[in-house]
């Protein structure tokens, strides 16, 4: 979002809010005057990451998957993942003639029409991040040992990889705990857009936080 966006938002925001709230001009005027003073000091990047805490999406921040992947689903990386099992462990392979684990993700999220980094440090840096395996969806990626190993997991408590030499491509059990995970991360967004009723409200609660966290530049809280 750009900081003209930005503040165009939170003038629309204080308008909804003098109607709903029925306080007096002078104190919206006052508060919308701080909160563009806030805008102006912090950068874009800084609201944008407000807003996501707001809506729930927010994780580490970290570089975006290219490629589209328009309509893509966390279900349709454990259908394409599923095409390999079977396929043999080949270090350094990414194709149905053997692939190792990163060569297993990058083939099956290209396979959606999603660009990854070919090996797991690139890849566990990619998305957002899921806080724990109870968190987990289908689609997401799970890193171990510190960025030694990643995994897909397929839901109900099951994950597909490519183990290591002498195995194949393998749909089992999650083995590991959140003690041994590294990062999951989420490629795939479950709620890509900002709609319906509630997201009014959504949006209001992010420029609140957003405004409150920066109130001491502007020596104003709301």
């Amino acid at each position: 979002m750009t900081m003209i966006a930005a503040m165009g938002r939170i003038s629309q925001i204080q308008a909804t809010l003098q109607q709903l709230s029925g306080v007096s001009a002078d104190r919206v005027t006052t508060t919308a005057a701080a909160a563009t003073t806030a805008a102006a000091s912090v950068s874009a990047g800084s609201f944008a990451a407000t807003l996501a805490a707001a809506l729930g999406t927010a994780g580490t921040t970290a570089p975006s998957a290219t490629g589209s992947g328009a309509g893509a689903t966390g279900t349709d990386v454990v259908a394409s993942a599923e095409k390999y099992l079977g396929v043999p462990y080949v270090f350094g392979g990414e194709d149905s003639s053997g692939m190792d684990c990163s060569g297993l993700v990058q083939t099956v999220y290209a396979d959606i029409g999603i660009e990854l980094p070919r090996l797991v440090s690139g890849q566990m840096k990619m998305g957002t991040e899921v806080a724990s395996l109870a968190e987990a969806q289908p689609g997401d990626l799970i890193v171990t040992g510190g960025g030694d190993h990643i995994l897909i997991y397929a839901g109900d408590n099951k994950v597909i990889h490519a183990p290591y030499p002498g195995r194949t491509v393998c749909l089992r059990e999650a083995y590991m705990t959140d003690a041994d995970i590294t990062t999951i991360r989420r490629i795939i967004p479950t709620d890509t857009a900002v709609t319906g009723a509630g997201s009014a409200d959504r949006l209001n609660a992010a420029f609140a936080a957003f405004a409150q966290q920066n109130s001491i530049v502007t020596g104003s809280a709301l």
